[in-house]
């Protein structure tokens, strides 16, 4: 693909991303999402995450198949999670499932640092070399099992989950900071919702399911994710 090619799918996966945002909108209780996430979504050349093979479908809107029965997720899933999020410059971000890289680099243009966990070596090792060699500085990627965060660099600001643990890991709810926030997929397969976790400044939690979504298990043992 050409420049042009990659300019032009760019900006077909962002109208698509903008019209599902729209068709959404009694869920997610929002018509339009962050216009600085909308950016970085499309400015993110999304085919280098993705198999050589399959570059020609990077800026479809939906999950691809990157190995090790994974995938890297629909755009429209990473946008809202990103835009849930509520990134700030000087956030430190916890990531549970690295994957591929993609939703790290994303992180990465919006906020101070990014810790991203992957327990699948092969995929972490290939996501740390990629970021690396984009000249993403700010991404600190880790083999290890998500479930229980990342407790040397904890608490942190933010964190996002590309993974569904049947309920919210302890771990995770004390690694957020007061007046903190987390995305996360939670319930049993087929049942799964994308939960908005507020954490205020006295240490007491508010949720909100978000929308049906479909992830990858996270289990005390394993877990990372992909959204289909």
């Amino acid at each position: 693909m050409d420049k042009q090619q990659i300019e032009t799918l760019q900006q077909r996966m962002i109208a698509e991303i903008v019209a599902e945002t729209v068709f959404v909108t009694p869920q997610i209780g929002k018509s339009t999402l962050d216009p600085r996430v909308i950016a970085v979504l499309a400015r993110i050349p999304r085919h280098e995450f993705v198999p050589v093979e399959l570059r020609q479908y990077a800026y479809v809107n939906g999950p691809l198949p990157v190995g090790y029965g994974k995938t890297i997720s629909q755009p429209f899933i990473v946008a809202l999670m990103t835009d849930l999020l509520e990134p700030q410059k000087d956030d430190a971000v916890l990531e549970i499932g690295a994957g591929v890289g993609y939703q790290a680099a994303i992180l990465a243009e919006l906020v101070s640092k990014v810790y991203s966990i992957e327990i699948i070596e092969e995929l972490g090792v290939d996501a740390k070399r990629r970021l690396g060699r984009m000249g993403y500085r700010n991404v600190e990627v880790r083999i290890g099992n998500g479930y229980y965060g990342w407790p040397e660099h904890a608490p942190f600001d933010k964190i996002l989950v590309t993974a569904a643990p049947d309920l919210i890991p302890p771990p995770l709810i004390a690694q957020l900071k007061p007046g903190g926030r987390m995305v996360i997929p939670t319930g049993i397969p087929d049942k799964q919702q994308l939960v908005l976790v507020e954490k205020a400044a006295n240490g007491k939690l508010a949720t909100r399911d978000v929308l049906p979504v479909r992830f990858s298990e996270l289990e005390q043992g394993g877990g990372l994710a992909g959204a289909a």
